[in-house]
């Protein structure tokens, strides 16, 4: 399924323009790794909006609707917001503290931003999904307790060829962010070389030269020579992004048909999404894959209970500030603008006076003015101070919209002190916390995973 809907860096902008096409949605952000595809929007109706990205992504996978919800959840309002914390955190990762994924929201991000598809609050949501996510691996046990992807899968293919990759060859297939990652931990493990496949020559060169430099022998072959790869290799990483299987099973049969192969097994960790690898590889005699299906069951892909009881706090504590601060945002404007509204009253209660008593001097009329405002002043502390108070609450959007009432403020009043936003700051009505049917609120984020740590999809 997760393959089927997989978000290329190619289909991100095409899909990026069709959801803002959608007059629903005002801001948008694809978030696609190796386990999850993520839509978070901005939009201006919640059903209108959900129906559109659901859409999208059965156009984009070629899946009928109905099939998709069966593997789709929602998140919306305060929800959203933690669910974004929580991914940057490692917590809803694979394996538990990786890091990568924050590198991952920060591209997917970038590019949001790049495309002018990322507005105020996507700006402030995603910043501040990277700032928690910085302070959860920094203050927390996580990185320590968990593991990259890639460790994990190398680990595996370790044990399978007998404990120890040292003075081995590899093969990595792929030169993005994920073949960078596996060549480190490679140079780590002292394999004794390394081959790198890419279908654009200079990325390869550059990620060879890398191994290089750190004391390892690498050359680099194009993709029309993977069988010649594969046969030298011990070990081989896979991660290229392609849509169809790249190492197919005529290359593994070619690979293992090599003179000077023998009897050596071959263990290949396919990390691509859609996989990278032909399923039918799996079954050739020496040959073991591992693939993203099989590392998720795996025990080492878990943090300790209490790195991740930690960093859960952390999160809870970043939301909290972060709503508060939403809801603050969102009373600012009208307190703003009801003391516009009491200087205006008060500048023409002034001009009045100065007709109905023309004699007074520059002094008298100045200290007149003076205790006019002090008096106005005093009047709107209390109750805005208190609004201010009351919008950090859950609910707290309510007391601005009573502000309004009371003191006859327009829409227009409040527009004009700052442009609304569809943010998250009027969205915390704990009423809302599970009710699909009645959510209309304008955050919302789809997302499809393989699998989640209770085993519900």
């Amino acid at each position: 399924m997760l393959e089927k809907v997989a978000v290329t860096d190619t289909d991100r902008p095409k899909l990026t323009d069709k959801m803002l096409a959608s007059d629903k949605i005002s801001e948008a952000m694809i978030v696609s790794t190796c386990n999850r595809v993520e839509i978070y929007a901005v939009v201006d109706a919640f059903h209108g909006a959900l129906a559109a990205v659901s859409e999208l992504l059965a156009e984009h996978s070629g899946l009928p609707v109905t099939e998709l919800h069966k593997h789709a959840y929602v998140r919306y309002s305060e929800a959203a917001a933690e669910h974004l914390f929580s991914v940057a955190s490692g917590l809803d990762s694979m394996v538990v503290g990786e890091q990568q994924i924050l590198g991952q929201i920060r591209t997917a991000y970038a590019a949001a931003d790049a495309q002018q598809a990322a507005g105020r609050t996507l700006h402030e949501l995603a910043q501040q999904a990277l700032r928690v996510g910085k302070r959860v691996h920094s203050e927390t046990g996580i990185d320590a307790a968990g593991a990259s992807v890639v460790s994990v899968a190398l680990d595996k293919a370790s044990n399978f060829l007998g404990g120890d990759l040292k003075g081995r060859t590899a093969a990595v297939i792929g030169a993005g962010a994920m073949g960078g990652l596996a060549v480190a931990h490679l140079v780590r493990a002292e394999v004794g070389s390394i081959v790198v496949a890419n279908r654009t020559r200079d990325r390869a060169e550059r990620l060879a030269e890398t191994a290089r430099a750190a004391g390892v022998d690498a050359e680099v072959v194009g993709f029309d020579d993977l069988a010649t790869a594969l046969s030298r290799a011990d070990v081989a990483v896979t991660c290229t992004g392609a849509v169809g299987a790249v190492v197919t099973l005529a290359d593994a049969h070619r690979a293992l048909a090599q003179p000077g192969r023998g009897e050596r097994p071959l263990a290949i960790c396919d990390l691509g999404l859609p996989r990278d690898v032909d399923t039918a590889v799996a079954g050739l005699p020496g040959v073991q894959v591992f693939d993203m299906e099989s590392l998720q069951r795996d025990p080492s892909a878990g943090a300790a209970a209490t790195d991740a009881e930690a960093a859960r706090k952390i999160v809870a504590a970043e939301l909290s500030q972060y709503l508060t601060a939403q809801r603050l945002a969102e009373v600012t404007p009208t307190v703003t603008a009801l003391r516009q509204r009491a200087a205006e009253v008060v500048e023409g209660e002034l001009m009045r006076l100065e007709s109905r008593l023309p004699d007074l001097d520059d002094g008298q009329r100045g200290e007149v003015a003076r205790t006019v405002r002090r008096v106005v002043d005093k009047l709107l502390h209390s109750p805005t101070v208190r609004v201010k108070q009351l919008a950090s609450t859950p609910g707290g959007d309510q007391y601005a919209e009573a502000l309004r009432e009371l003191f006859e403020l327009s829409p227009g009043s409040v527009d004009a002190v700052a442009t609304p936003t569809k943010d998250l700051s009027s969205l915390t009505d704990p009423t809302l916390s599970g009710d699909l049917s009645a959510a209309l609120e304008p955050a919302v984020t789809t997302e499809l995973q393989a699998s989640r740590k209770d085993g519900t999809a």
